[in-house]
């Protein structure tokens, strides 16, 4: 785990930065400058947007992962292994933007009920998308190269900061919601437009199709790979879009906006897990390569060990203050607590699991994927049907929430069964019995002390310190100083470490 932890400490490092910055954007200067409509279409033409860049890139970013172990040769310019891959995403998307031309008037009818507005800016899906999909590809390579900082800095910090910007300036009045959205949506090329000079410069993309040498014996397995792979994490996405793009049909934009927020509120407790799923890919693809399943135990038990330790200490910082960190939001987004809950306990699981869906696409049965990801679309689709127009956005939040518990355990279960590889200890039990401890006790606390009262938000500011302060004594000390899960503790000391270093180093 020592490169992984090395680089995956860095990049969670930028990526709480760029959290601190997405939710000064999302949490704060959205919430002042737009109203409840405008953030949902924001959110959903962004959401829309990543369907069209994971449709327009054909597969292309997963054979990146599986294979360009095989194809890195620096000597031969790696079989123009990124080149052959920008031409396929080029195709796909003249052919997605065609087709989302020619179904227009049945998206329209789909939305102009309930959400208007989204068909009136529909067609901004397709730049979005374009950009997107150039980062997803650029930065997927640059994994492959064990180069991992540079596209999550663009991404998280630079991207942001711009927004920020544009946020700013609209408040300030320097131009009306149309042009922001155009200037917003137009920021989303700068990742690609600056990895795409940076790989050029250090000789990765080259531009003469000589430099395609990929052997005809790998073309067709390539292929094959690709096209489920494809399938599956397209399936998987949608599930991602469905529940904003069904709340946005079935009940209207503003309904979206409260989701898409929390949605963006819950992805916090994921920014370690996405870092450290960065960085193990192309090493459980090398695993793979090199047969050595022992490697593959180690890293994946011990991923989900850190995967469990920050999910359930993010958990406890986000909802046992919940309703001190509401009471800085607009009335209107209350109504998102429960899913702010039913959406944080999928996103525990997801990272408990740890690097099941990374081992299953990177492995020779990565075709039987599809059949969990394809339940996983069709059950959350009807769930969303039934519950939705009964419960609102809390139906959609559950149908999610529950299906994905099921959907990772069912996955990881068949993964212990094909290959003997499990991600769980026995150790850990002790660390979900300690996180059951403070969450109840917290929530009693509130419940005889807090309920009922209401307060400044000075005094709700102190009271969320507070609350942090308890969870810190609680439930890190004991975790780093009694060893509670050897893997947990190690993680914090060399977090602590890092932080050190970094500060002696300035």
């Amino acid at each position: 785990m020592g490169i992984i932890q090395k680089d995956a400490l860095r990049t969670t490092v930028i990526s709480y930065l760029g959290l601190v910055l997405g939710y000064l954007n999302k949490a704060f200067l959205f919430l002042i400058f737009l109203n409840a409509e405008e953030v949902g279409l924001v959110n959903l033409i962004v959401t829309v947007g990543l369907l069209f860049a994971q449709l327009a890139n054909l597969g292309t970013v997963y054979a990146t992962w599986r294979f360009f172990p095989f194809f890195r040769n620096d000597s031969r310019k790696n079989y123009g292994f990124l080149l052959l891959n920008s031409l396929v995403v080029c195709f796909g998307i003249v052919l997605f933007t065609f087709i989302f031309f020619a179904f227009q008037s049945k998206i329209a009818t789909y939305f102009s009920l309930k959400s208007p507005l989204f068909v009136a800016y529909y067609f901004w899906v397709i730049p979005l998308g374009i950009g997107t999909v150039f980062f997803m590809l650029f930065e997927n390579h640059m994994r492959g190269l064990h180069k991992n900082i540079l596209p999550v800095f663009l991404q998280d910090i630079v991207l942001r900061l711009v927004v920020t910007v544009l946020l700013l300036l609209f408040g300030l009045g320097c131009f009306n919601f149309n042009q922001f959205f155009v200037l917003y949506l137009s920021a989303y090329f700068i990742p690609a437009i600056f990895l795409c000079f940076y790989l050029v410069k250090i000789g990765e993309l080259h531009f003469s199709l000589k430099s395609i040498t990929v052997p005809k014996r790998f073309r067709k397995i390539l292929l094959s790979f690709s096209s489920y792979s494809y399938l599956n994490t397209l399936a998987a996405l949608f599930v991602i879009s469905m529940d904003a793009m069904m709340i946005a049909s079935m009940i209207g934009l503003k309904e979206t906006g409260v989701y898409t927020t929390m949605v963006y509120i819950t992805s916090a407790i994921q920014v370690p897990y996405r870092s450290m799923i960065r960085v193990s890919s192309p090493i459980i693809a090398r695993f793979w390569k090199e047969k050595n399943m022992v490697g593959m135990q180690s890293l994946y038990e011990k991923s989900s060990a850190v995967g469990l330790l920050i999910g359930l200490l993010s958990f406890l910082v986000v909802w046992t203050p919940r309703q001190e960190l509401f009471s800085f939001l607009r009335a209107e987004y209350s109504s998102g607590i429960y899913v702010l809950l039913f959406l944080m306990v999928g996103r525990m699981v997801d990272m408990y699991c740890g690097l099941n869906g990374t081992i299953f696409a990177t492995s020779r049965k990565y075709k039987f994927d599809l059949v969990f990801t394809l339940f996983l679309c069709v059950g959350i689709f009807f769930l969303n049907m039934y519950l939705i127009p009964i419960y609102g956005i809390n139906g959609a939040a559950f149908s999610t929430g529950f299906i994905y518990v099921f959907y990772n355990f069912a996955r990881s279960f068949y993964i212990y069964k094909v290959y003997g590889l499990h991600p769980f200890q026995w150790s850990q039990f002790k660390l979900i019995g300690l996180f059951v401890l403070n969450l109840l006790a917290l929530e009693l606390v509130s419940s005889y002390f807090l309920k009922g009262h209401h307060f400044s938000p000075l005094e709700n500011g102190i009271i969320i310190l507070l609350k942090w302060m308890v969870i810190f004594i609680a439930f890190v000390l004991p975790v780093v100083l009694l060893k509670l899960e050897n893997e947990s503790a190690s993680f914090f000391q060399k977090s602590v470490l890092f932080v050190k270093n970094n500060y002696r180093k300035r």
